[in-house]
């Protein structure tokens, strides 16, 4: 009988490495206080990192800088998708995403439906803020984020730049999906997105 240890070892070796875990990634393996256990050596082993209170990576090894942690984009990704949860990134994050900010957030801050937190990962905070579930029907991933960068910067703050550049960009939304999202947003920012259509 191999140990639970050497399971979850396994099991984490089979994957691509930078996958992210969670201990109930491996509840089929034992007790959580075993498998919080056997974690807990694997990452006195060196084997894997532990990037935030029960999230780890066996980080991706690059030959300029040694080990490559992911993104805390990367990691929001991944706890939504074990919660189950949407998420949309809001504020000067959305504008970063955009491309319409070179400011790169230290704090992360996303809309979701599922449980309000705060996650440390490193010097980036990421925050999980609880919203209507109306926040969170858009479909398309260029026009959520217009949406929400929209609404960071104000009615009455939108340059005709920043316009010209979010049309551009809604372009290349699918249609079906930018005709949806834009019945969602408040009348302002649908005046906008109206005219990529």
């Amino acid at each position: 009988m191999e140990s639970i240890e050497l399971q979850i070892e396994n099991n984490i070796e089979s994957q691509t490495r930078g996958t992210l875990f969670f201990p109930d990634s491996f509840n089929n393996f034992g007790s959580s206080e075993a498998i919080r256990k056997a974690l807990q050596r694997l990452e006195e082993k060196r084997f894997i990192t532990r990037i935030a209170q029960g999230i780890y990576v066996r980080p991706m090894i690059s030959e300029y800088i040694d080990e490559v942690l992911p993104s805390a984009e990367e990691v929001a990704k991944s706890i939504a998708k074990r919660d189950r949860v949407k998420i949309v990134p809001t504020g000067v994050y959305a504008l970063n995403a955009l491309g319409l900010s070179p400011q790169v957030p230290m704090n992360l801050v996303y809309l979701t439906d599922g449980a309000p937190r705060v996650i440390k990962i490193g010097k980036c905070t990421i925050k999980f803020k609880k919203t209507t579930p109306k926040n969170l029907l858009a479909k398309g991933e260029i026009s959520s984020l217009v949406i929400q960068a929209l609404r960071e910067i104000g009615i009455d703050q939108i340059t005709i730049d920043e316009e010209k550049r979010i049309i551009i960009l809604l372009k290349k939304e699918d249609r079906t999906n930018l005709l949806h999202d834009t019945q969602l947003a408040p009348v302002w920012i649908k005046k906008i997105m109206q005219k990529a259509l």
